[in-house]
């Protein structure tokens, strides 16, 4: 089961700031009676590149999947590939998202791209070519996706197993949620991040800055008017008249929350299918999301910031014959790893293709051989939609590295930007180029993200085995930028900084 851009702070066994609003009952008993994985993180923050990292088991430049233009063919969708060959009948409904027909899989039903919250369309395989043969139905997506889970699990001819791929469209963002959901939390007050009224002058860098705050007003979409270019109002229609602590935030998370309610209530009716048909104790649950989401940290909203709120994925995983139920890891996973840990669960080795390893001696109490120490991220799209500079890192346990390079992979600049950004800013598309920088945050100390510590000489020799780490992993992972010689100028230019 997926969810979209659903934060790890939003469901209540995470016990984040909004978990005392006791947003997914069901999911929480779902981690009582299985485990919850703390440190899993995304490797791109970006719908399309997260469900191709997923599908694949490789890193956005290998799978190919680098940004929202990405999709995966038929000859790539290896998990349902290699499900298949272990036995298994194999289903996916809902959110896609990959653009090619998900031909690999027997059966499928899904959004067509984003896909509406109300009344959606699915495309479903049938008699005309796809993505023709399309199938409507009327009501919220998380009902109906749920709906059309539980119909093909009653449904089922087969004799075979089954791996079930549920994915939810919310809670993406325009929260549009189910009418019953009208009054939950209308008399809460929901708790806000520590930073969401201003940003701090230790937060960031040139990078993200400016080299005097002059950027601070164009970087990130904000929440409060911060961003005058981009914000939350000017999304929402909200009164431009009243001040930022009036302006967004409650109605932005309460929104936000009134659609993880509706995953909650639906998981808990795909669950009672599941014990209806005797299916229960027999089927391995894994719960996740394709990545986190900025519910006004540091000011921002949506993902694709490397930022712990963006790249944190929830994963709670329920397996019948996992002894210690209850328990918690905090093993440092990211999205590669989980082709490769569910193919392990049913009894299938890591394809060598696959970048990604599995982790379920980890569901036993046992750390795997050789575990990585640090994960690798990177957001390769320079300030398209949400004025989100390009970046990588690395996040370990206790520290974060960021390299903001500043510059867009490909060679032009988006067509978003050649239609709206000289007249919304006055300035040429070639401008939306930022200075080169570097953060490290101390995660043990600074838990939010609120200091960078790069110029701390007293981080010097951490900083230094980072990047050495930084640079194995790209080149482990096929991250080396071959094919863009301006960002290979650009990194080396900047490693030695």
């Amino acid at each position: 089961m997926m969810t979209d851009d659903n934060s790890a702070q939003a469901i209540g066994r995470y016990g984040g700031r909004l978990a005392s609003l006791n947003p997914t009952p069901h999911l929480d008993k779902l981690a009582q009676e299985g485990m919850v994985f703390d440190n899993v993180f995304v490797t791109n923050s970006i719908c399309s590149p997260s469900r191709a990292s997923i599908i694949t088991g490789q890193y956005s430049q290998t799978n190919g999947v680098q940004d929202l233009k990405g999709g995966i063919s038929e000859e790539k969708q290896y998990l349902p590939k290699e499900m298949k060959k272990a036995g298994y009948e194999t289903a996916l409904v809902g959110k896609w998202h990959l653009k090619h027909e998900p031909k690999a899989f027997d059966y499928y039903q899904v959004l067509p791209g984003q896909g509406r919250y109300f009344d959606p369309e699915f495309r479903v395989r049938g008699n005309k070519s796809w993505p023709l043969e399309t199938k409507k139905y009327r009501g919220h997506s998380s009902d109906i996706v749920t709906d059309i889970s539980i119909n093909w699990l009653k449904n089922r001819k087969s004799g075979k197993p089954f791996f079930l791929m549920h994915q939810f469209k919310a809670p993406h963002d325009y929260f549009e949620y189910a009418d019953r959901y009208n009054h939950y939390l209308a008399q809460e007050t929901i708790p806000e991040p520590v930073d969401l009224y201003g940003i701090k002058k230790s937060f960031g860098s040139p990078a993200t800055r400016g080299y005097n705050d002059e950027l601070v007003s164009e970087i990130g979409t904000s929440i409060s008017k911060r961003n005058p270019r981009r914000n939350y109002g000017q999304h929402y229609n909200i009164d431009p008249n009243l001040s930022d602590k009036d302006y967004t935030h409650q109605a932005y998370v309460k929104g936000y929350l009134r659609c993880i309610k509706g995953v909650d209530d639906n998981i808990a009716r795909l669950i009672q299918a599941l014990k209806d048909q005797g299916l229960y104790e027999n089927t391995i649950i894994v719960y996740t999301s394709d990545q986190g989401m900025m519910l006004g940290e540091h000011d921002y909203q949506d993902k694709r910031w490397i930022w712990d709120e963006s790249i944190k994925m929830p994963f709670i995983i329920k397996h019948p014959n996992m002894p210690n139920v209850g328990q918690r890891s905090d093993l440092l996973i990211n999205n590669t790893d989980f082709a490769p840990f569910l193919l392990d669960l049913v009894g299938k080795p890591t394809p060598q293709y696959m970048q990604g390893r599995s982790f379920k001696s980890a569901l036993y109490g046992k750390t795997p051989d050789n575990w990585r120490t640090a994960t690798l991220y990177r957001y390769w799209t320079h300030r398209m939609y949400h004025d989100v500079p390009a970046h990588t890192g690395l996040r370990t346990k206790d520290y974060k590295l960021i390299f903001f390079y500043g510059d867009n992979y490909r060679d032009l600049p988006f067509t978003f930007y050649d239609k709206n950004w000289r007249k919304t800013t006055g300035k040429e598309p070639n401008k939306m180029v930022t200075p080169a920088g570097w953060e490290l945050y101390d995660l043990r100390n600074d838990p939010n993200e609120l200091n960078n510590v790069y110029h701390d000489n007293r981080y010097r020799s951490i900083i230094d085995e980072l990047k050495a780490e930084l640079k194995k992993q790209r080149l482990t992972y096929n991250e080396t930028d071959r094919n863009y010689l301006r960002m290979q100028t650009i990194f080396n230019k900047h490693f030695n900084d």
